[in-house]
């Protein structure tokens, strides 16, 4: 029966590891789809991690409109998150 168990533990394991790589959401970037984990990020490191170029500005489409993120801001990624880059925008007068 020890044989049996070391036997049951092995695949449980891997298919443990296999679902926590697979624990990825999808999100929209510039009309591209991004696999990511969910959870809450700064939004320049999400950028990174989708591969947005640090000096764009990141806005989130919410209900058909730009919403504009701050670098230094908190995003919650649960999926289905559509995102769009651009050049910033100058602010001075």
């Amino acid at each position: 029966m020890s044989q049996e168990e070391k036997t049951s533990v092995a695949p449980v394991q891997e298919h443990g590891e296999e679902k926590h790589v697979k624990h990825e959401v999808t999100v929209k970037v510039d009309g591209h789809a991004k696999h990511v984990p969910p959870g809450t990020y700064v939004v320049s490191e999400f950028k990174v991690l989708v591969g947005v170029d640090p000096s764009r500005a990141l806005d989130e489409v919410l209900d058909g409109r730009l919403k504009p993120l701050r670098d230094d801001q908190q995003i919650t990624i649960k999926g289905g998150e559509v995102f769009v880059s651009h050049v910033r925008h100058g602010g001075s007068s």
